[in-house]
């Protein structure tokens, strides 16, 4: 559902795209755009829908739906015609609430893919090699990442074993996506690599879900937030410097303050289970969100590791935490100065 009232002014626009597909089951909206109003669209968004066979509805008040999705939750619902009533009713009944879905086995990549094969930097050097776990990554993620690494695109239910043994990357990156952190799914699995790889000692970065995933392997719970995230103006604060970004965000799940407990939760008092912290390592709180003052970043102390909840990649929206990609790179490069000193030549695999 879409809240603002316009949808589609510009179209569709070849090669900008942050998905491979079109992920939802349907699209609410106010007012679709039927002629958009830029020189380089190809069509508009009624015409990607039926491309992708998604069924649409405008002429909703997608503002009072928001109010209500606010206060209530996640609210299940199914539209189309009135002829079909019935069997919408029925169809309504039997749904399963997306919380309970799989959902990152369905965003997921099907296998792993070397995107830029032999990536080197501007004097020659080979580039690192990074395994990126996709739990439903964006595609402006891979860009940030393919600039600095040689990028291996990894399905979420891939082992850390596996990649290792195929791959050998010298750094993991577990991706944003969608639902429930704590799924025992293919969540759990890219979970599982996560901390893996934090054991083995490896640099890793997590954005988002992949944030998530690293709070709930720390022992932190991960619980539903009242209203969530969602916008391209989200302020938050980086503990250690006291500056505060405006960053891009759309999530509503959280992960636990270790002292303050769950911050802003949902009246359902949804949460994951109290587990043990199976990194090997201790954890601090590096970023909190300015407004209600949850978690939005994690360092693991003397572990080349860190996450973050927001985008820095956002694709649209504020790019004033785009340098934490040359963080984690500067990360990667100091680990291999100190335990490799040189990438051997790798073949593809």
């Amino acid at each position: 559902t879409f809240t603002y009232p316009l949808l589609g002014n510009y179209g569709i626009i070849p090669g900008i795209s942050e998905s491979s597909s079109v992920h939802p089951r349907g699209v609410v909206c106010k007012q679709h755009m039927a002629f958009p109003d830029h020189r380089q669209s190809v069509g508009s968004i009624h015409d990607l829908l039926v491309a992708h066979n998604i069924p649409g509805i405008e002429g909703v008040d997608t503002r009072a739906l928001t109010r209500r999705v606010r206060e209530h939750g996640t609210l299940l619902c199914v539209f189309g015609p009135l002829e079909r009533l019935e069997e919408m009713e029925v169809i309504l009944s039997e749904i399963t609430p997306p919380d309970k879905e799989d959902l990152v086995a369905e965003v997921t990549c099907e296998r792993p893919v070397l995107l830029n094969p032999g990536a080197r930097d501007e004097k020659g050097a080979q580039l690192p090699r990074l395994a990126a776990i996709d739990c439903g990554i964006k595609h402006n993620i891979l860009r940030e990442l393919c600039s600095r690494f040689e990028v291996v695109w990894c399905p979420a239910t891939m082992p850390m074993e596996e990649i290792t043994r195929d791959w050998s990357p010298d750094a993991i990156f577990a991706s944003n996506g969608p639902g429930d952190p704590a799924h025992s799914g293919a969540a759990t699995d890219a979970r599982r690599t996560l901390a893996s790889a934090v054991r083995l000692g490896m640099p890793v970065m997590g954005i988002c879900l992949g944030h998530q995933l690293m709070g709930l392997a720390a022992g932190l719970r991960t619980y539903k937030l009242r209203y969530g995230h969602r916008g391209s103006n989200q302020p938050v604060m980086d503990l250690e410097t006291g500056r505060v970004y405006i960053t891009s965000q759309n999530h509503g799940f959280a992960v636990e303050d270790p002292v303050k407990g769950m911050l802003a939760p949902h009246p359902s008092g949804t949460c994951s289970e109290e587990s043990e912290n199976v990194l090997g390592a201790d954890f601090k709180v590096r970023h909190v969100n300015s407004n209600d003052g949850t978690v939005e970043g994690l360092d693991l102390l003397d572990k080349p590791a860190f996450t973050v909840q927001f985008h820095p990649e956002s694709c649209p929206g504020p790019h004033d935490a785009s340098p934490l990609f040359d963080r984690f790179q500067d990360m990667v490069n100091q680990y291999l100065d100190s335990s490799k000193p040189e990438i051997a030549s790798r073949g593809e695999s």
